[in-house]
């Protein structure tokens, strides 16, 4: 059995604190934020047996084997830190930070420590996500040219929320563009090349976003994602052989179209249950089980590889978190 602790009371620590309940071998047993009352609402509403008010006294609970921190990114490091330097195992809400330099620290600290340590991007562990990385694999579509994804939200948003605060790593990039930008590398890797460009808004963080990625094997990244328009958040994947459409929501697809070429369509459909947060859940129990201190699905490498594109985009498009 593993036993749990949840670090912060929000809508997506309510998400996993959901999906925990479809996992085997899992209990939630506790759960802490800065506001007692908060913890205490959330533990109730989802059978946690204990409620702290700080960070560290849900660090501290010996019965506690793993910790999900959700609170919103700008927060992730000192939680995370927390955690890791009393022991317990992390399962950070992505991005990992708002930087590149803080994430690398985090790393650096659970590996000193031998503290297990896994970016929560759920989309690396969704079965359908998996299952084209399987099929690509296997030379579905042949060798891949082109990702194209995007991400909008439609907005509007108030001045002073987190999506506009530059203090709180806000705007479209961290929150929405680094799906876009995981499923990329996911399937090509680190670019040799990269642009972009961004409309900012008056608190200087991104509105609406433009990325493109070139390889040097020829391949092309078509990204975006924004806060000005609710767009289609499909993905689409070509080969040289045929293609795969992956519908809204790209990172959490329902179903799969494959495109071979000469042949039907062929739709591969997912199993509906949960919300698609148990899998990294599962992810977490595995690794533990076996003694790993990160996991071979999302690695350290992995995540770090992605906050170093997620920098690079920023300093392009002229971001600055304060």
């Amino acid at each position: 059995m593993t036993r749990w602790g949840i670090l912060a009371t929000g809508h997506i620590a309510s998400r996993f604190a959901e999906d925990l309940r479809l996992v085997p071998d899992a209990e939630l047993v506790a759960v802490g934020s800065r506001a007692v009352e908060s913890a205490r609402r959330f533990a109730d509403t989802y059978g946690a047996k204990r409620a702290y008010g700080s960070w560290v006294e849900l660090a501290a609970d010996p019965e506690v084997d793993a910790i999900y921190v959700a609170t919103p990114h700008s927060a992730h490091y000192e939680a995370a830190m927390t955690c890791l330097t009393a022991g317990r195992a992390v399962l950070l809400e992505k991005p990992f930070t708002l930087d590149l330099a803080t994430s690398t620290e985090l790393v650096e600290t659970a590996r000193a420590a031998g503290v297990f340590l896994m970016e929560a991007m759920w989309m690396r562990l969704n079965p359908m996500i998996l299952r084209v990385v399987e099929l690509i694999a296997d030379g579905a579509i042949g060798a891949v040219t082109g990702v194209r994804a995007d991400f909008g939200v439609a907005g509007p948003f108030a001045p002073e929320h987190r999506m506009r605060n530059a203090a709180l790593g806000g705007g479209a990039l961290l929150d929405l563009g680094i799906y876009p930008i995981s499923l990329a590398h996911l399937l090509l890797g680190v670019p040799q090349h990269i642009r972009s460009w961004a409309q900012l808004g008056p608190e200087g963080t991104d509105e609406n976003t433009g990325i493109l990625f070139g390889y040097d094997t020829g391949a092309l990244a078509t990204l975006s994602c924004g806060m000005v328009g609710l767009s289609g958040q499909t993905a689409s994947i070509t080969g040289t052989t045929g293609r795969i459409d992956l519908p809204e929501p790209f990172f959490r697809p329902g179903s799969v179209t494959l495109h071979r070429a000469g042949a039907e369509p062929e739709t591969l459909v997912a199993d509906g249950a949960g919300n698609g947060y148990q899998y990294e859940a599962i992810e977490v129990q595995r690794c533990l089980a076996a003694g790993l201190t990160e996991s071979p699905a999302v690695s350290h490498a992995t995540t770090l590889e992605v906050m170093a594109l997620l920098d690079m985009v920023r300093e392009q498009i002229g971001v600055r978190y304060v």
